[in-house]
């Protein structure tokens, strides 16, 4: 369009070079008519305008028209005028193109606009854009096959593969077999032949920890009465009698780690149907054991206190929210009791621990918040593995089973516990158990 208007432009200054004197409106109105005598055919429609922005000539389809009266954009013929190209697109598609004509003073006397039917244009650019959609939709559809055909015959054995390294990790062995004899055939082959060695080995040590435990336990337990025997029976020598009562303590402790050894091995022995679950009232149980480790607490001058969320939906006649979960209450008491002594023992006095019971419509959650001496951060994930102590426990014996006991316990009840911690600021433990 730039180029029709210079040379539409070079065409009407032909038409001044030959009118180079300074007459009035005559001479004007002759020059305006050989300018669209010459420049009528080249556009649907020609307008020529003075200095003024009046409408001095028209031609339509190539025809002159003196009493015509067309749409004119004003906007268009003030940009014109200041010496620029300016046009206009209407909704039909019609493109107005306005440039100024300049005198021999090189002052813009005179605007030349044209008008076009840029239809085609459009008609064009829709026929690219159905080629482009057509062609876009088809590499979508090459795309999203090529995309299956590949997740089908790469991506699946991998995560058939990364599935089986992720239950090995749960100590959840099972068989390893794809029907290739590719690179990812011969990592599955390896990783089945590792899975049934590691299982192999788990069962020979969890066997061997549960015959030495039973083994253990009869002299143990004479240890202990023979020592409660010196301890009771040694009045005069008090040094002896200090050695005998330390004898007893540690005759105690052993029996506890024996205790837990025997329990561990009873949950890798026992099916979840062995642990004998039932719907329990929670917030009871909780009661429950705070008051029997209330003493303990007592004892070293730290409080304990329960919050328990409610609602006055779920609110009985005494204005308590029962809260259920299918667990075996015996173990679960000894589960959230091994986490109230470990923020009794790690807790200095005076401090409080806070037992919170909440719950949503499908979980139920108890928190143990302490403010004991805390666990650094890169200890969390290893407080749980079985005779792992934090590097600060040396406070408080231990046998570091405590936590694995627990793990073990919510876990087969289809729970999981979560540990936060800071050091010197306190531990909270959180277990979530489905709500039956």
């Amino acid at each position: 369009m730039m180029e029709k208007a210079d040379l539409s432009e070079l065409s009407f200054r032909e038409v001044l070079a030959q009118h180079r004197s300074s007459s009035g409106e005559p001479q004007t109105k002759e020059i305006v008519r050989l300018a669209l005598e010459k420049l009528k055919a080249s556009g649907k429609e020609v307008r020529i305008y003075d200095s003024s922005k009046h409408l001095l000539g028209l031609a339509v389809d190539g025809i002159i028209i003196n009493d015509g009266k067309p749409l004119i954009f004003e906007k268009n013929i003030e940009k014109a005028l200041s010496g620029s190209y300016a046009y206009t697109v209407t909704e039909d598609h019609l493109l107005y193109f306005a440039t100024p004509i300049q005198d021999q003073f090189y002052e813009n006397a005179y605007v030349y606009e044209f008008v076009e039917d840029i239809s085609y244009f459009y008609a064009i650019m829709d026929q690219i854009r159905y080629i482009l959609f057509a062609g876009a939709g088809g590499f979508i559809v090459l795309i999203t096959l090529s995309s299956l055909w590949i997740a089908r015959n790469t991506t699946k054995p991998i995560k058939i593969l990364l599935g089986a390294a992720q239950s090995f990790s749960r100590q959840e062995f099972r068989r390893v077999h794809l029907k290739r004899k590719d690179e990812l055939g011969m990592l599955a082959d390896g990783l089945d032949s590792m899975g049934r060695q590691l299982h192999d080995y788990i069962q020979y040590q969890k066997q061997f920890v549960s015959n030495v435990s039973h083994e253990l336990k009869t002299p143990l337990a004479a240890i202990r009465g023979f020592s409660q025997y010196l301890v009771e029976g040694e009045t005069e020598n008090k040094e002896l009698q200090k050695i005998y009562a330390h004898l007893l303590q540690e005759s105690d402790r052993l029996t506890r780690l024996i205790n837990e050894l025997l329990l561990l091995s009873r949950f890798d022995k026992a099916g979840s149907n062995d642990l004998e679950a039932r719907k329990t009232e929670m917030n009871e149980l909780i009661q429950q054991v705070v008051m029997n480790m209330g003493a303990k607490a007592k004892d070293k001058g730290i409080g304990i206190e329960i919050r328990v969320s409610q609602t006055e939906e779920e609110a009985d006649d005494e204005g308590t929210t029962r809260v259920h979960a299918n667990v075996n209450p015996m173990l679960m008491s000894h589960a959230i009791a091994n986490l109230v002594d470990n923020a009794i023992k790690y807790s200095g006095s005076p401090s409080l621990i806070e037992l919170r019971l909440e719950h949503t419509p499908s979980e139920v959650v108890i928190r143990i918040c302490d403010q004991g001496i805390g666990i650094a951060g890169d200890e969390l994930e290893r407080v749980q593995e079985r005779f792992y102590r934090a590097k600060n426990a040396s406070t408080a014996n231990g046998s570091g089973l405590g936590l694995s006991i627990c793990k073990e316990i919510v876990e087969r009840f289809n729970g999981y516990i979560d540990i936060e911690s800071q050091l010197g600021k306190g531990t909270t433990v959180t277990i979530v158990l489905p709500r039956a």
